[in-house]
């Protein structure tokens, strides 16, 4: 399995708890529309808590300001990803969720990268 796991940080204009609802209740249902022509085998959303809920944990690592989520989505290998990469359906459903994203998601400052999932327990 291929993971994209993408770091999420909401613009400015938006709350945290207005961020994850319109991810939530509007971006997710048009992931879902489209997980067919981009071959998406798994999406998952993590919201995150409250920053002071996490802020004794930041503070003690002495790690960065958070993120307001976590998307991963899933693809069975790179040679699926790569097959929709000449079909004209996933190109526009690519350009879609491109488009949502600018809405709500400060994308020069939300991560995204490919990785392999490797358990342990």
């Amino acid at each position: 399995m291929i993971k994209l796991t993408f770091a999420l940080v909401r613009r400015p204009e938006f709350t945290r708890e207005s961020f994850q609802d319109y991810w939530f209740n509007t971006h997710a249902p048009l992931v879902a529309s489209v997980r067919e022509p981009l071959r998406i085998r798994r999406y998952v959303q993590m919201h995150s808590l409250p920053a002071e809920i996490s802020e004794g944990l930041r503070t003690v690592r002495g790690g960065p300001e958070g993120y307001d989520g976590v998307a991963q989505l899933w693809w069975d290998s790179f040679e699926d990803l790569a097959a929709s990469a000449d079909d004209e359906a996933a190109k526009a459903a690519g350009r879609l969720l491109l488009e949502d994203e600018q809405r709500f998601i400060d994308l020069s400052r939300s991560p995204l990268w490919w990785g392999e999932e490797r358990v342990i327990f």
